[in-house]
């Protein structure tokens, strides 16, 4: 495909359609095939804290446009108000967690790509990956397997 026709402009508040819809607070900006497997890029607003967990195969970037907010990151929780940026090198174990209200929106982005259909095989999953409405690791983790991610399950 020549490069020109892979050009997108979103309007503001726009999103990229999937397989699966999600809800407002995951825009897809940019599809894992809208860049030919090199990344994905959402807008994602926090509404529920991700819990510990590894990618194994893909670098995630972090850019907090609203809100603040905190990220575990190598045993240390580091705060990141608007503007800060963040890489989570694949294969180092990292949590997010809101600490502002309303909840910090950011800027994912995964490299290489993929992100979005995690989170479209999340949202396909249901209230299965939920335990009393939080996000339960050994639930997630079937899920987040496919997609070379791994969620520590604590006793």
């Amino acid at each position: 495909m020549p490069e020109e026709d892979r050009f997108i402009l979103l309007e503001p508040g726009a999103a990229r359609p999937g397989r699966v819809p999600l809800p407002s607070a995951f825009a897809v900006k940019a599809t894992t095939a809208d860049t030919e497997g090199r990344l994905s890029l959402l807008e994602v607003t926090l509404a529920k804290d991700i819990p510990r967990h590894t990618h194994h195969r893909a670098d995630e970037c972090i850019y907090v446009l609203e809100g603040v907010l905190d990220i575990e990151f190598d045993d240390r929780t580091h705060s990141a108000p608007r503007g800060t940026f963040a890489l989570l090198p694949r294969g180092v174990p990292h949590a997010l967690r809101r600490a502002s209200d309303p909840p910090p929106r950011v800027l994912q982005i995964s490299t290489p790509g993929g992100w979005e259909r995690y989170v479209e095989d999340l949202f396909a999953a249901g209230p299965t990956v939920l335990t009393a409405g939080d996000l339960d690791p050994a639930k997630i983790n079937p899920v987040a397997a496919r997609h070379h991610i791994t969620y520590e399950t604590r006793p």
